[in-house]
């Protein structure tokens, strides 16, 4: 079993990954608008934006598939992407309903502009973003998704260090139980945090790259075979 509270404390006494340009500038944008620190608005925006790499990875393989179907180590390693990339999906849109669930039982109210205009107008940019990111250089999108993941994964992990009333808050949600029983709203964040960690890791396993934290399941992945775009690109 899973030790939550040693695991959060191993995420925060680990240094940040070095992030490239694409990253901090994305990062910067988040923060101009929803501030630096981890609030509930600002994780909803985040798991919004979080599974549109996984769909646009899972086209761009789908293509290759249709494209490469004789070629065995092709159609091998998309396979391994796209089963990876349903799964990831899922799970990042359980955070999403894990954390309006939150939001509503706090009371939380909705802004028009904040809470659905403004992530709306992210998703088109990001989605065109991250298909032509996949198209030019695969191994720079994932890499860049294990920035992501990173950051992540050290949010969560401070949100709940910075809100220790979290650990006084039982958990009574359906939505929550879909991935396991949590005695606290805490747990529940720490939890999330993990997940953040083990996309992480994953992502840079298909770069063909070593993890830098312990992964919570086995790793999958592999580095791209010959002839898929942007093997040789420069990651970050």
């Amino acid at each position: 079993m899973v030790d939550l509270r040693r695991e959060q404390q191993a995420t925060l006494a680990r240094p940040r990954m070095q992030y490239g340009l694409k990253a901090r500038l994305l990062f910067w944008g988040m923060d101009l608008l929803y501030g630096k620190p981890l609030t509930l608005r600002k994780a909803q925006v985040l798991e919004i934006l979080a599974r549109i790499p996984y769909q646009a990875w899972e086209i761009r393989q789908y293509l290759r598939l249709t494209r490469l179907y004789e070629d065995a180590a092709s159609v091998a390693w998309s396979r391994r992407v796209t089963s990876w990339t349903r799964a990831a999906q899922d799970n990042e849109f359980w955070h999403l309903l894990v954390i309006d669930e939150r939001m509503r039982q706090t009371g939380f109210r909705k802004s028009w502009l904040w809470d659905r205009w403004l992530p709306r107008v992210a998703v088109c940019k990001y989605r065109l973003f991250s298909r032509l990111l996949c198209l030019f250089s695969i191994r720079s999108a994932f890499h860049l998704n294990a920035e992501f993941e990173d950051h992540a994964e050290h949010e969560y992990m401070q949100f709940v260090a910075d809100h220790p009333e979290l650990d006084e808050e039982p958990v009574d949600s359906a939505v929550v139980r879909e991935q396991g029983q949590f005695a606290t709203w805490g747990d529940v964040f720490r939890s999330i945090g993990l997940d953040e960690r083990e996309h992480m890791n994953n992502s840079l396993a298909f770069c063909g790259l070593p993890s830098v934290a312990g992964a919570a399941s086995p790793v999958v992945g592999g580095t791209p075979p010959a002839g898929e775009a942007g093997e040789s690109g420069t990651a970050g």
